[in-house]
């Protein structure tokens, strides 16, 4: 009879689930006192703020960036596809039901109903 103590032997070696649960939590152990020994609190004022190398935080609308400059050359470069998706994409969602339904249906006839078939 197989005891729990007991290493199990597997092709890549020995394995025990106890040793492992014992080695977590001895990490989680050390992770807590470690994480115990810390501030509980940081001071407010000039502590509370980014350290940007003795320059000035700006202002947040001026660092802001939008998304749609974020990916202005993608767009940019595909605006002939976008263009194509964007009449396709009504928002409707029967229009996507149907979108599903139809690409399921070709699915079906182009990968099972050749093998029921042949």
């Amino acid at each position: 009879m197989w005891n729990l103590f007991d290493p199990l032997e597997t092709t890549g070696g020995f394995w025990s689930p106890i040793l492992w649960i014992i080695a977590f939590l001895v990490a989680f152990l050390i992770a807590y006192i470690i994480w115990g020994l810390g501030e509980r609190k940081h001071g407010g004022g000039e502590q509370g703020k980014p350290f940007l190398s003795g320059t000035r935080e700006p202002a947040k609308e001026a660092v802001h960036v939008r998304a749609g400059n974020i990916y202005w050359g993608f767009t940019e470069t595909l605006h002939g596809y976008y263009g194509a998706m964007k009449k396709i994409h009504t928002g409707i969602v029967n229009d996507y039901v149907l979108w599903i339904l139809g690409m399921a249906a070709l699915f079906f006839v182009v990968l099972i109903l050749p093998e029921v078939i042949g």
